[in-house]
């Protein structure tokens, strides 16, 4: 039942408006484009600023493509795995050395696919891009593999959470080997194009540039449509940490599909039992993919509740979806552009306490 109280008012969500443009101001952020919505309702959307500032000036859209970071790691490759889990073809319970024998040494042999999920496989967090390429060259998305499997272990799988972009890679890397498609192709079949989210793919075509907000500016190049992550600049762009590209609109569908239990316009994209890995605590604060109550779920905000799930991206993109009221907003920005000193934390935590007000025995209390 959805607690009354606890719904954000059209004045409220007005505030947004004041609260964009004051971080925008203060030089964060070159534009954004939020969208906040209740069921099938779009209560909020609106486009701010510019996609692009450098070398020459761009009006954001409220279509405007964006690199979407590691919002990748719940809304690709997790949805990917427990899809592949519903249809019996792999158990999150399931080793990761029976699908990459490499991994299964160097204290990983009982690294499970449920460890990557929550992070807490023992895996470091990050590797060093610069090294692979320029003894690889790049793309070297065997190399990036390969390196990752010889890592030791930092701790016992299951004992410690480190966020770690090395664990998805790894993931991706088992959609593809359980279902014969690279993830891009998996989840465009089985997750994308079944719900119609038409602008989100990894590596957008050419076509799509003028419609993609720019990142950062790299060594004189500007990335645009190119994805910001150096390790999946090295996965040739498609890779389980970082690659997806996307717009408000088509991340709202992918939040009410959650929301509505795994289904979409009635047809069953996920079944209630992969929603709840994806989103529900599984181990130390984290679900099979969201956040939930992990030290990283700060951009609930207050007074969200404790179901609700998150997760943000690099560039400065994130979700937020609570089941209990049964809303969500998308926040996505271009705080990486120019030349990746903007930040977005305020905002977030802004917008999360317009969207998610206190319920009305919290303003008692107060």
């Amino acid at each position: 039942m959805l607690q009354s109280c606890r719904l954000p008012s059209v004045r409220r969500l007005d505030r947004i408006d004041a609260m964009v443009n004051e971080e925008m101001a203060a030089g964060q952020f070159p534009g954004a484009v939020v969208l906040v919505g209740r069921r099938d309702r779009v209560l909020y959307g609106k486009a701010f600023g510019a996609a692009m500032i450098e070398p020459t000036p761009e009006p954001m859209h409220r279509d405007t493509i964006f690199d979407l970071a590691s919002m990748t790691k719940p809304i690709a490759t997790a949805t990917s795995i427990l899809i592949l889990a519903d249809r019996g073809q792999l158990s999150v319970d399931d080793p990761v050395g029976a699908y990459l024998p490499a991994f299964a040494c160097a204290g990983k042999e009982d690294a499970r696919i449920r460890h990557l999920l929550t992070h807490t496989s023992g895996l470091p967090a990050y590797t060093t891009a610069k090294s692979l390429a320029d003894e690889h060259g790049s793309p070297c998305p065997e190399a990036v593999i390969e390196k990752i499997c010889r890592m030791e272990a930092m701790n016992v799988p299951g004992e410690e959470f480190r966020y770690s972009c090395l664990g998805y890679i790894v993931l991706a890397r088992i959609v593809e080997t359980v279902s014969g498609r690279d993830l891009a192709e998996f989840s465009k079949e089985n997750l994308f194009g079944p719900l119609g989210m038409n602008h989100t793919t990894f590596n957008p075509p050419i076509s799509w540039q003028d419609r993609i907000a720019a990142t950062q500016i790299v060594d004189g190049t500007l990335l645009r449509g190119i994805v910001h992550d150096p390790l999946a600049q090295l996965m040739a762009g498609v890779s389980g940490n970082a690659g997806l590209f996307s717009t408000a609109s088509d991340l709202s569908i992918f939040c009410r599909m959650l929301l509505n239990g795994g289904v979409w316009r009635g047809k069953r994209i996920l079944s209630p039992d992969a929603v709840r890995m994806l989103t529900t605590v599984q181990s130390h604060g984290r679900a099979y993919g969201f956040d939930v109550s992990s030290d990283y779920a700060w951009l609930k905000g207050p007074n969200a509740s404790e179901r609700a799930f998150c997760h943000t991206g690099y560039t400065g993109t994130s979700i937020v979806c609570d089941p209990a009221v049964d809303t969500y907003v998308v926040i996505l920005t271009n705080r990486a552009h120019p030349h990746d000193k903007g930040t977005v934390r305020e905002l977030r935590l802004r917008i999360a306490e317009a969207v998610f007000p206190p319920s009305e025995s919290a303003v008692t209390r107060r």
